[in-house]
This record gives C-alpha cells, structure tokens and sequence, in this order.
C-alpha cells in the first residue's frame, strides 16, 4: 500500500509528508500521528492540524471527523509533550 492508497491523505499530503523523510505508510504506521505531524510541521510550519487527523484517520480507519471529534484532546496532549520534549533537547 502506498500513501496515495490512503483515503484521509490528498496529494498535498503526501508532498508534506515527502518533504518531512515520511515515505510510506509503514513510517506512518511506526512513527505515530503525532510524530508523523511533528516532524512535517518542522518542515512545513504552515500545516494544519487537519493534517494530524488525517494521519491519525489513516492508522485508525475511522473518519478524520470522528478521529478530530474523539481524540483531539489527547492527540494534541502528546504533541504538547512532543513539543516540549523537543524545546529541551539541544540541537
């Protein structure tokens, strides 16, 4: 399966997640959403969290709707902690 395949993730998407070294839904699939998203929005500051849920709807299945409505709260709980994780560490 290709990430062209999955039906939350349009091209623009997938240019992002080119961008970011996310090549394949495997990478989607080990990595995480949260992780996935972080590491794009290091490239690509712009990104929405449309696109967190999009990723988290491809891993799930469930609709980006249901996974926003659902698991917002705590998909963005561990991005915070992603975040904060990152501002810590030196570069």
């Amino acid at each position: 399966m290709q990430i062209a395949d999955l039906k939350s993730l349009g091209p623009k998407s997938q240019e992002m997640l080119n961008a970011a070294g996310i090549h394949s839904v495997e990478q989607i699939h080990q990595l995480g959403a949260v992780q996935v998203y972080f590491q794009v929005k290091r490239q690509q500051p712009n990104a929405s969290l449309n696109l967190l849920w999009a990723l988290e709807s491809a891993i799930t299945g469930m609709p980006w709707q249901e996974v926003s409505r659902l698991h917002r709260t705590s998909l963005l709980l561990a991005l915070n902690e992603l975040e904060q994780i990152a501002a810590r560490t030196p570069k």
